[in-house]
């Protein structure tokens, strides 16, 4: 198929990712295949984790993850929840999806200590020299009742962790110590 032959996006609808780069028919959408290779170079999380999960475009790279199968395309508002923003520079992944997945995580999880993990869930930017992985996004997470749990995206460059918890989901987290 030539660019001139592909289709285009259609922000009012939710369009399913094609299974591989190869079935794309719309220009610059992500495939599943893409998808989920990327949360698992990026992240660790094993394919396997997805294998019931069904992952759609909705607008100009917001990609929604759903537990079912429908046809494609679907003309609803919503549809499962959002999980990734593609077509930008560097994928970003979405508060929501590091909420679902974030737990699977084996790479590129930032843990923070109680007062830390307030800050952030906050919405604050704070300094930790301590970080030696990869630079970009990670899912910054604590522990909670024994177990990691994660909190939300940060953003790591030049020793400072930038919380990109969006204002509707940040909140106040007691400290105990």
């Amino acid at each position: 198929m030539t660019d001139s032959e592909l289709a285009r996006n259609d922000g009012q609808q939710f369009d399913r990712l094609p299974a591989t780069p190869a079935d794309r028919e719309v220009e610059g959408r992500a495939s599943r295949e893409e998808v989920v290779d990327w949360w698992q170079e990026r992240f660790g999380v094993a394919p396997e984790t997805f294998e019931n999960v069904t992952f759609w475009e909705k607008g100009s790279g917001k990609i929604w993850a759903f537990n079912a199968d429908l046809p494609s395309p679907v003309r609803v508002e919503g549809l499962g929840i959002t999980v990734l923003r593609t077509r930008q520079e560097h994928w970003k992944p979405t508060t929501t999806g590091v909420k679902r997945f974030g737990r699977e995580a084996t790479a590129n999880v930032i843990e923070l200590e109680p007062a830390e993990a307030a800050a952030f869930a906050a919405g604050h930017d704070q300094q930790l020299d301590r970080w030696d992985g990869d630079w970009g996004y990670l899912i910054a997470a604590h522990e909670l009742a024994g177990e990691r749990e994660p909190i939300g995206v940060g953003l790591y460059l030049h020793g400072e962790l930038r919380s990109r918890v969006p204002k509707g989901y940040q909140e106040e987290l007691a400290v105990l110590e």
